[in-house]
């Protein structure tokens, strides 16, 4: 007979179940202070605090580095020499962790060849697809690349394997770069009148690039010594031999001075030294004086496609492959569902998945043929996300830093339903925010602070959103804050007009820019906010005599020997006042130069590299880590040596440098403005790449706020700011106006908006959907018409 079985009573828990929590114990990386949180797994927690409270340190250098460093460690050795292995973090105990994807803020690579679809791999696709279908046929994928090039060649070849025998090759690789720009898609003139002074000699200081002065320096004196010009001759008497070689001779080797040197052209002596490289990584000098003497035009062979004139003559259906690069990707999704070749089925599915994540995650109006050094912070991040949208992978977890930067309101809403869904496939969701739109949506949130810096680094909440807004956390006390719309606007001084503004998807727009207020330009991303400002204001202020600061969201740059005191030009002054009460030279005064401590070269810490295992960095034990010289140490100003100066923050500093003996106006100015935009807590010597991205954006603006202009252009300035910080840099702003300048500030932070004299909202939609000026008016108006997204968004926002 048999038994009944009891199906009530539930089995008991297995252990693999029991491993539902990311256990942190004992976190000191940057500024933490022994910080042990339990983070539950398959939720979605975001992680809080002002900016340099330490969260990045809690997300990004302990849980995620961690992943990756043991993820790394499955590796052969031999792998392992190949990957970038970040270094164990300070931390006692780290339990329960998963395989990390890291979604960052950082700007894809501003290398000429990268474009939207070369980094996402939609152009991989488009190759194949074209090599298959397009007619006439051409060659394969390759064919296709605008980063290849043809190349033919033929010779005989000995092949040694049993009897040595000789045999004719050819070879043939058939490539997409246009030969012209070499797919580039623009040809570069320089203006040789930005290069020297033609009715000068050489010994008179023709030569204007930077570098080539007239105190005998190396780089004049191989011009004036070689024998190939006349050194005392105006150039503008030069010989048709003698100008050849000075603009475009050859590498040669001469003797100057009993030393053997390299004389060149100098026109590809200019290319090599500033050409080459990166733009943004020039010096500000450099960069002002390439802008000036270099001019880039799209190529006249391929018009600007990069492709060389094979590539673009094979077409599907009348569209060549330049034509699906140049298409809004909205667009060029429609296109390629319209193609029914079952020969190709499986990678026309592919492709349009990809393309579909674009429009989805809102970035539907871009184009593949977009240069990646282009995408602002926020678009690049989620351009990073397009590959994990339809990923099948769960209990993976997801580290993102502040995926709503760039983003509308209105736009805010959808990257919320990609969070949730990405958790709700079971992965683990860590978020990096300061809106409060995203952190309503966590399941978990943890508050880092309670302040910045060394003032910050403990948890001081960990718990619901409920909980964080009843709790007393700074956060959670500003979390409701709403500003409230100005019921009085300043008056403007004046108008800047522009007329039939046509930038990228502008729509031939008119629109007076009003002077001496405060002005906010919004609108969805892409709706054409960046290419109005930037496009147009400049050059306009320019004319009307008002000097522009224009602030962009480009990353300051900065190594391990960079600091605040270099970056923003406070060392120099501080350098030569301890010269002067010392009587030495300024230069003993700087760990990069002569007062370098000898056994680390000025780093303060020395390396120990251990190939494919993480390298070992421990402080110097000549300098102790204060980077300088014994005897540098010695030279006092005010009581203090350079290296307590540079330990101080930038509020003790500001004391220090305001009265008495170490009285420095000039030092004194700088560190006001460091004050004035919140990081008074700084210490003066803390290298840039441990600054948190809203400590970095605030110390570009301190910077830029020294240059002298009547208009200032601020592109998203509470990037990576906490909602109380958001109030300072209101105040600095209204204090920028009050001070006779104009503020032109896009943004999409309502408190922004409603704290503006003017707005001026671009849309409706974005890419060719906008371009349009959909309002001009005060925000007041703005939310009584709610007549586009920004007013519904405003509206809600200050609860009317």
């Amino acid at each position: 007979m048999a038994t009944s079985t009891d199906h009530t009573r539930s089995p008991a828990p297995h252990d693999a179940d029991s491993h539902d929590l990311i256990r942190v114990h004992g976190a000191r990386e940057n500024n933490l202070k022994d910080v042990s949180v339990e983070i539950p797994k398959r939720r979605l927690t975001v992680f809080t605090g002002v900016s340099g409270s330490g969260k990045s340190s809690l997300v990004f250098s302990t849980i995620a580095a961690e992943s990756q460093r043991l993820i790394n460690e499955t590796h052969s050795a031999f792998v392992q020499g190949f990957l970038q292995t970040p270094a164990r973090p300070e931390v006692d105990v780290l339990e329960g962790l998963t395989t990390a994807i890291i979604v960052d803020q950082q700007r894809m690579g501003a290398d000429a060849r990268s474009t939207v679809g070369t980094a996402t791999d939609a152009n991989a696709m488009l190759r194949i697809l074209f090599s298959r279908l397009g007619q006439p046929h051409i060659g394969p994928p390759p064919a296709f690349s605008f980063n290849v090039p043809s190349v033919r060649a033929s010779g005989a070849i000995t092949v040694e394997r049993g009897a040595r025998k000789t045999v004719k090759q050819t070879y043939t690789r058939t490539g997409g770069m246009c030969p012209r720009c070499e797919g580039r898609g623009t040809v570069s003139d320089i203006d040789l009148a930005q290069l020297f002074d033609d009715s000068k000699s050489i010994a008179e200081g023709a030569i204007t690039v930077p570098g080539y002065t007239k105190d005998g320096h190396w780089t004049l004196r191989i011009f004036t010594e070689s024998g190939f010009v006349d050194p005392d001759k105006p150039i503008r008497d030069f010989t048709e031999t003698e100008m050849h070689d000075f603009l475009h001779r050859e590498p040669t080797k001469v003797k100057v001075s009993g030393i053997n040197l390299t004389y060149e052209g100098l026109i590809p002596k200019v290319q090599k030294s500033f050409l080459s490289k990166d733009r943004e990584a020039l010096q500000p000098h450099i960069r002002a004086f390439v802008d000036r003497a270099v001019t880039f035009t799209a190529c006249p062979e391929c018009d600007g496609t990069r492709l060389s004139e094979a590539a673009r003559s094979s077409r599907i259906g009348g569209i060549n492959i330049a034509d699906a690069c140049a298409m809004q990707i909205s667009d060029l999704a429609q296109w390629v569902r319209g193609l029914d070749e079952p020969s190709v089925a499986p990678l026309l599915a592919t492709l349009g998945q990809t393309l579909d994540s674009f429009v989805e995650i809102g970035l539907g109006y871009l184009s593949l043929d977009r240069p990646a050094g282009t995408l602002s912070g926020g678009e690049a991040q989620r351009v990073k996300m397009i590959r994990h949208l339809g990923s099948s992978l769960t209990d993976v977890t997801y580290v993102f830093d502040e995926p709503t930067i760039g983003l509308h309101p209105h736009d805010i809403e959808r990257m919320n339903g990609l969070l949730l869904r990405l958790r709700d496939k079971g992965n683990t969701v860590l978020v990096v925010e300061h809106k409060p739109g995203t952190i309503a949506i966590a399941d978990h949130v943890v508050d880092l602070g309670p302040g910045a810096g060394t003032e910050g680094g403990t948890i001081c909440f960990e718990g619901t959103v409920e909980g964080l807004r009843a709790g007393g956390t700074l956060t959670g006390r500003h979390f409701d804050d709403r500003a409230a719309v100005k019921e009085k606007v300043r008056t403007p001084t004046g108008a800047l007009e522009i007329r039939g503004a046509t930038a990228h998807n502008l729509r031939d727009v008119d629109v007076d820019v009003p002077l001496g207020v405060l002005t906010v330009v919004t609108g969805v991303a892409g709706s054409g906010k960046s290419s109005l400002v930037h496009g147009s204001l400049p050059r306009l202020s320019g004319a009307a005599g008002e000097g522009v600061v224009s602030i962009d969201q480009g990353a300051i740059r900065g190594s391990r020997r960079s600091n605040p005191a270099t970056y923003t030009g406070l060392l120099e002054p501080i350098r030569k006042a301890f010269a002067k009460a010392n009587d030495v030279k300024p230069a003993l005064f700087s760990a990069n130069s002569e007062g370098a401590c000898p056994n680390c070269n000025g780093a303060g810490v020395t390396f120990t590299d251990l190939a494919m295992m993480a390298g070992v960095a421990s402080t110097c034990e000549e300098c102790e880590g204060k980077r300088y010289q014994a005897s540098v140490l010695e030279y006092r100003l005010g009581g203090r040596d350079i290296s307590e100066v540079l330990a101080m923050s930038v509020a003790e500093a500001e004391e220090f440098f305001g009265a008495g003996e170490a009285r420095i106006p000039a030092a004194h100015r700088i560190l006001d403005r460091l004050a004035d935009v919140g990081l008074g807590y700084l210490t003066l010597g803390q290298p840039l790449n441990t600054l948190s991205g809203g400590e970095r954006q605030r110390l570009k603006l301190a910077t830029h706020m020294a240059e002298k202009g009547g208009v200032y252009i601020l592109d998203e300035p509470t990037t990576g700011l906490h909602l109380a910080d958001v109030e300072q840099l209101l105040g600095l702003l209204d204090r920028l106006v009050d001070s006779g300048k104009s503020v032109i500030v896009v943004e999409h932070h309502q408190a922004v908006m409603a704290h503006a004299d003017w707005i001026i909202d671009l849309g409706p939609g974005a890419g060719h959907d906008g371009g349009r000026i959909v309002f001009e008016g005060t925000p007041a108006d703005l939310v009584a018409a709610r007549s586009t997204l920004t007013g519904e968004h405003l509206a809600a926002y200050v609860g009317t």
